[in-house]
């Protein structure tokens, strides 16, 4: 299996007259995206790690970020692995004491961690011929922080 580096591209939010939905998209350096639909905190805590925000409090991502450098486990990368029913599964890996650890964890926490621990994301690209779409095939979006200020 075949595995295609990827980048955030955004914290979006999807709007429509029916919904208003996050996402984050991300993208292999080609025309193609892959749109992800998350929860809204997942959203914050991303964008938040993307604009490199200092907190007052740390967010779940964070204490998870400095557990791991506190206990010597360090974040290799995250893979983006399968899609079933529209649903992505992802895996963390890690490594500890010599020894390699993946963790099974959502594409949205492990794009979070991803980002603050400076990991690369990879994604299966089964995934992207499956759940890839072209830049201007993306519902309209609007930036996660433009929305937010509304």
């Amino acid at each position: 299996m075949a595995q295609v580096k990827c980048e955030v591209k955004g914290v979006f939010v999807a709007v429509s007259d029916a919904t208003t939905v996050p996402l984050i998209v991300l993208s292999d350096g080609s025309d193609r995206v892959l749109p992800i639909f998350i929860g809204i905190w997942e959203a914050v805590s991303i964008n938040s790690a993307l604009n490199h925000e200092l907190l007052p409090r740390p967010f779940t991502h964070d204490l998870f970020i400095d557990l791991c450098q506190k206990c010597a486990i360090m974040l290799r990368f995250l893979q983006i692995d399968s899609i079933e029913d529209g649903v992505y599964y992802a895996q963390l890996v890690l490594s500890t004491g010599g020894h390699e650890v993946n963790l099974d964890c959502r594409p949205s926490d492990g794009i979070a961690l991803a980002i603050r621990g400076e990991i690369p994301i990879f994604v299966e690209e089964s995934v992207l011929k499956e759940a890839g779409q072209k830049n201007e095939d993306l519902p309209q979006v609007v930036d996660l922080a433009s929305f937010l200020q509304k």
